[in-house]
């Protein structure tokens, strides 16, 4: 039976970083909802620009979620995301929602 490296063993639990830029994607669609003008309506993940991995997210971590919307124009609109550890960067993304019905 072939070993796994220690990067990807059981003894060394990562939380995927592809995750951290979908929490970013429903903090982002959950701001978007907030707003009186989109009041049931749906937000749909449009596209990430720019994700950095900063650093890895260990289980047992505690991380704060900040979305600012920047610009919106009719259904689509873009905004910045960034996942922290503590007081350090560990993901950051430009992130892309549009607004259905």
């Amino acid at each position: 039976m072939k070993k796994f490296s220690k990067a990807i063993s059981l003894g060394n639990p990562t939380f995927p970083g592809a995750l951290t830029v979908e929490a970013l994607a429903q903090t982002g669609a959950v701001a978007l909802l907030s707003m009186p003008e989109f009041k049931g309506k749906t937000a749909y993940f449009g596209g990430i620009k720019k994700a950095r991995y900063r650093r890895m997210v260990r289980p047992g971590d505690q991380l704060r979620l900040e979305v600012t919307l920047d610009r919106l124009r009719g259904p689509i609109g873009t905004g910045k995301g960034i996942v922290w550890v503590g007081d350090k960067k560990a993901t950051t993304a430009e992130l892309t929602f549009i607004i259905g019905d």
